[in-house]
């Protein structure tokens, strides 16, 4: 008996060991025009394998570049699409390029001072009041999920002044926050109900 640790790597294991044996029986093939309805039989069976993957864009093309690697690249037919070549086949993507901005608070994180330096633009008044109210309650929201204890509304509003450049300054006597009590048991909710579901 032998064993498919005993059988050849598969280049496609996704595939299973009996389409890589077709594949090896279709390289096989001598006439030039069999090998090719071969491959066409082979490439209509890897689709019907996966046909919640119908919907992609160039799904057949990537079959013709998976039957083509798991040929090893041996295959001798005219391909309907440009097929991977193997010395494309490991390279590396490029490097994304990452901002390299500084934050102040990780646990409030880059949106949220990028949304106080735009409060930071707004004329005084009524629209500048709710906004920073606004984001003061979920700098409070951020602090609590990155920290789970209890935070007190100076220290938001202490950290707001300082990443709005001393420009939007709050206090409790005008400005209320929402209770850490009331947001901590909201999110206990949330976690409870997802936990059920």
């Amino acid at each position: 008996m032998r064993y498919n640790t005993q059988e050849k790597r598969l280049a496609l294991p996704e595939y299973g060991r009996n389409i890589q044996n077709m594949v090896d029986y279709c390289v096989s093939i001598p006439d030039r025009a069999e090998r090719s309805r071969c491959a066409d039989a082979i490439i209509n069976i890897m689709g019907n394998m996966f046909p919640h993957l119908r919907d992609v864009n160039d799904f057949k093309h990537i079959l013709w570049d998976h039957l083509a690697i798991m040929s090893d690249f041996a295959l001798d037919i005219d391909y309907p699409y440009e097929v991977i070549k193997p010395e494309n086949l490991h390279v590396k993507p490029p490097k994304l390029p990452y901002t390299q901005g500084k934050m102040h608070y990780k646990h409030y994180g880059k949106i949220m001072e990028q949304m106080i330096r735009k409060a930071n633009e707004l004329e005084d008044g009524e629209m500048k009041e709710q906004l920073a109210g606004m984001l003061a309650n979920q700098m409070k929201r951020s602090f609590l999920t990155w920290n789970k204890e209890v935070v007190d509304d100076q220290k938001i509003f202490k950290d707001m002044a300082q990443l709005s450049g001393g420009r939007i300054l709050m206090n409790e006597e005008t400005h209320k926050l929402t209770e850490s009590k009331e947001i901590l048991s909201t999110k206990n909710k949330k976690l409870t109900k997802r936990q059920k579901n």
